[in-house]
């Protein structure tokens, strides 16, 4: 079978309850083409913007990987869990106050600019060649360096406790995860990510994306006409 050469950028919408090289493995399986990638993974957990690199454009992955993201999201107070998230196991929980907005907002803006996160275990930094969530599979807990990260915008978009709905713009290698846990901490009672979409990455948001379903049900034709071309990609970026 030969298989096809495409280069150029894919945006997807990803779908819930699959890993990003679940969609890399689709889209490589759709388009019989063999040289695909992904820039930036998203958790089986989280839906929204995966944009997928094809051909040639594996090239500028890494660059499009170090641009900045928005995510929305919604985190749930007085339950801290083994993955920080919705998909791990309760380890923790405490009864959640009536928080006054000032004591809410004060803990929002403890994380905005410049400061420190400590990755989670959960995470695919690697120690010793070895990705740590598969470290945490085993029960492990190993040493981690906190990484440099910086909060460019927040933005509380609902307060119905236990739950705060609220949107983050951040750099590359910022976890949400982590950021839920680090303002449940914050604020005294814990807290994990209940969901996140990422809904933009550099220039690129969902508007033009195609969603799973769509690369699963429609003709490769069709899906090919959705790839961005590099000089495309280009002029979006503003390079």
């Amino acid at each position: 079978m030969n298989l096809t050469s495409l280069d150029g950028v894919l945006l997807v919408d990803k779908a819930s309850g699959m890993t990003s090289h679940d969609v890399v493995a689709i889209v490589r399986r759709r388009l019989n083409t063999k040289k695909v990638g992904h820039c930036g993974t998203l958790d089986p957990l989280a839906t929204g913007l995966l944009l997928i690199v094809l051909g040639r454009g594996t090239k500028i992955q890494d660059l499009l990987m170090a641009e900045d993201k928005e995510y929305v999201g919604t985190m749930k107070l007085g339950e801290t869990t083994d993955s920080q998230d919705a998909d791990g196991q309760v380890v923790e929980t405490k009864p959640v106050g009536e928080y006054p907005r000032e004591q809410i907002d004060a803990a929002f803006a403890k994380f905005h600019g410049d400061f420190y996160q400590m990755p989670p275990m959960v995470s695919a930094i690697k120690k010793e060649g070895v990705p740590l969530y598969k470290l945490a599979r085993q029960g492990k807990v190993v040493e981690r360096e906190p990484r440099f990260v910086h909060v460019y915008a927040h933005e509380i978009q609902a307060v119905r406790l236990p739950e705060i709905d609220f949107r983050v713009v951040c750099s590359k290698g910022f976890y949400v995860r982590t950021y839920a846990f680090d303002i449940g901490n914050e604020l005294g009672c814990g807290a994990h990510l209940k969901s996140l979409r990422r809904t933009k990455s550099g220039k690129f948001t969902l508007e033009h994306a195609v969603t799973v379903n769509d690369i699963q049900t429609l003709d490769a034709a069709n899906i090919e006409q959705r790839i961005l071309s590099l000089p495309t990609v280009s002029r979006m970026r503003g390079a």
